[in-house]
């Protein structure tokens, strides 16, 4: 499933259709548009604001312990849930977020390693229980890029994106920082 449309339109396809209760932001890039998002979505329960929760994951940026040959083909973890891991996502919808989708890779890696980690939480309950507390996941970009991608998201995985862009170099301004 995909989206792309102006953001009013976007923003109340997010609202209605996910019921969202987590953001999942992918560290730096992810950040400023999890905080806006954060903004005009709320728990549909509670009223509040939704928490986001970072991960850091790298493909481009030359990192310590990092070789030439890792940089742009091997996504590296930086950063990971935290100390009560994936049991923070059970039960909930999450939304990843980041602002482009390019190769999908990083999205790809993202995506697969959270399901992985949810599965084993899920092992850990009664098997009774585990489907109603199965995350579902969704995928929001700012913009995603039209080429062939080089990752897979799953083909029920909801995809937003806040438009579609040709393949060119983009500079958003809270890089600049």
């Amino acid at each position: 499933m995909i989206f792309t449309g102006s953001s009013e339109l976007l923003l109340r396809k997010l609202q209605s259709s996910s019921q969202i209760c987590l953001l999942q932001s992918v560290e730096g890039e992810g950040f400023f548009p999890a905080r806006v998002l954060r903004t005009f979505l709320k728990d549909a329960s509670t009223k509040r604001n939704i928490p986001i929760v970072a991960i850091g994951l790298s493909l481009y940026e030359a990192l310590p312990g990092t070789t030439a040959e890792q940089i742009g083909t091997e996504v590296i973890r930086t950063q990971w849930l935290g100390p009560e891991g994936a049991k923070i996502l059970l039960g909930r919808r999450a939304l990843i977020v980041d602002e482009i989708d390019d190769s999908r890779k990083t999205l790809q890696y993202a995506v697969s390693e959270l399901q992985k980690d949810v599965e084993k939480e899920l092992l850990a309950l009664p098997e009774s229980e585990r489907e109603a507390q199965r995350t579902k996941f969704a995928v929001f970009v700012v913009h995603n890029k039209v080429k062939p991608k080089l990752g897979v998201l799953p083909s029920d995985l909801p995809y937003y994106a806040g438009a579609d862009v040709d393949d060119v170099w983009l500079d958003y301004p809270w890089e600049a920082m």
